[in-house]
């Protein structure tokens, strides 16, 4: 009788915790639910989130606050609020330090150019030279020979830092020349330089003098306070307020970097820039420092760059990322493909679009544009692939001409716009690059720089396989199904 009785109670208890438990996953659920239609984001992201929400019990609602709304901590955020205006203030005294430089734009470019300054602040500088680097080992012995002719400082900030080959040149000068009283400060991302941090690397330029931060580092004791996949993705060099660098190559030689990903080794660009446009490069980098470790720079330095009238390449940087006035990138590059009339080639890594952004595509298309998009073959992120090739077909059909290079995972972000002007950075063509990441893109206002970029592309294409409509259609069921799949959710990839 006891024995029975004990089973009943087990079994009412067990009833109790089970219907206890619907309980509070429905209010979870419910209240979760409601904050994703109450924040107001894109269709498509709100559903993708509730759909995950709903499909997975308890994991799709830590998915979410884990991942689900951008956080950037609170010290950071309160420093970025402040930082704004005194920053914004800044950049136009700077610019009104350079009138001469202060240009006209062309008339395609206009459009760009006005939300960019109305949205950040940022002018459009000429007197700018721009020497256009495609080879690793130019690009990483150009800043070791610029780090040690240097005398004031040198300011780097990277996604990657992956120890190496010349990445280790460049790693060796920074020590001497920090040895000798150059102001040498470092910015890395916590996820992207996890091999560097666990290298000897930190500690013998810590030892030289050499100021290191590990930026948006990750953590378990940081989830409930800092969304922990918002990266800092920019790639900058700054040397003396005279040299710069930004472009798609992070601090890696490609010899010694992924080479057991199976995707070949990594093709980038780096821009090095002399001339005006460079304290802007540098105030992007000290505005990071400062969000980062809440030491302001800004007014660390007088700002008298060389003025290059031979080449007067004209051009405005768009810092991008989750600021005040940082999602601005994404409708430049709308802007960008609307104001194309003839050509239009865009080469990028990964190639997760938004709607707006595949729509301007194929509308290009159906307008008589000439629309070329240059992939690679294969990257390192399958999830990033699959839902790639979900948007292939729909170009296809509109006319889009799609090319994926064989030669190497090729990483070089541009955007071309009727041999008159390019957008050329860090930004990836993925909602991760224009809603989340910290980026950087120079809008180039020049023709002769774009004919450059475009005889470059034009090589990449040369060993690419151009992508055929019954070819792809063709492919077998089960690659279609995964590619919808991954569609559904690219939203949050």
């Amino acid at each position: 009788m006891l024995d029975g009785l004990e089973y009943d109670i087990h079994l009412l208890f067990s009833r109790f915790l089970g219907w206890l438990l619907l309980f509070f996953h429905t209010v979870i659920v419910a209240g979760v639910s409601l904050r994703v239609v109450m924040k107001r984001r894109p269709i498509g992201v709100s559903l993708a989130w509730l759909a995950l929400i709903y499909a997975i019990p308890f994991a799709g609602v830590g998915f979410y606050v884990l991942f689900g709304e951008i956080r950037l901590g609170r010290k950071r955020a309160e420093r970025a609020q402040a930082m704004y205006r005194p920053y914004a203030i800044w950049i136009r005294q700077l610019a009104r330090l350079f009138p001469q430089h202060c240009c006209e734009v062309s008339s395609k470019a206009r459009p760009l150019h006005d939300l960019i300054q109305g949205r950040l602040a940022m002018p459009m500088l000429s007197g700018n030279r721009m020497t256009l680097l495609h080879k690793p080992d130019d690009i990483l012995q150009e800043i070791v020979r610029d780090i040690r002719h240097s005398s004031q400082s040198c300011y780097l900030e990277f996604y990657i830092w992956h120890p190496g080959g010349h990445a280790d040149a460049v790693g060796e000068a920074l020590i001497e020349v920090a040895q000798r009283g150059v102001d040498c400060r470092v910015l890395l991302d916590s996820i992207g330089s996890k091999a560097f941090f666990r290298s000897t690397w930190p500690k013998r330029l810590r030892k030289a003098g050499v100021k290191l931060v590990e930026v948006l580092p990750v953590g378990a004791w940081r989830i409930p306070f800092q969304r922990q996949d918002l990266r800092m993705h920019r790639k900058l060099v700054v040397i003396d307020d005279r040299v710069g660098y930004t472009g798609s190559m992070n601090m890696v030689d490609p010899r010694f970097f992924k080479q057991d990903a199976g995707v070949g080794q990594w093709v980038d660009i780096m821009i090095r820039v002399q001339g005006p446009v460079v304290p802007l490069m540098w105030s992007t980098f000290v505005s990071d420092w400062e969000m980062e470790t809440g030491e302001r720079l800004l007014d660390s330095l007088q700002h008298e760059p060389e003025a290059w009238p031979q080449t007067n390449y004209r051009a405005q940087l768009i810092p991008s990322g989750p600021f005040v006035g940082g999602d601005c990138i994404q409708q430049s590059l709308l802007l960008a493909i609307y104001q194309a009339r003839h050509h239009l080639v865009l080469t990028t890594p990964y190639f997760v679009p938004d709607d707006p952004l595949a729509a301007a595509l194929s509308s290009a298309a159906a307008r008589g544009v000439l629309v070329q998009l240059v992939l690679p073959a294969r990257n390192d992120s399958l999830m990033a692939n699959h839902a790639c090739n979900a948007f292939m077909e729909e170009l296809l059909e509109s006319g889009v001409e799609i090319y994926r290079y064989d030669a190497g995972l090729l990483h070089t972000k541009s955007v071309l716009v009727d041999d008159d002007f390019a957008l050329v950075g860090t930004v990836n063509l993925d909602r991760r690059s224009l809603w989340l990441n910290f980026e950087v893109t120079l809008l180039i206002d020049n023709p002769v720089f774009v004919a450059e970029m475009n005889q470059l592309v034009q090589g990449y294409m040369l060993e690419a396989t151009p992508m055929s409509l019954a070819q792809w259609r063709a492919r077998p069921w089960y690659k279609k199904l995964l590619e919808n799949i991954f569609y559904l959710f690219s939203p949050l990839l």
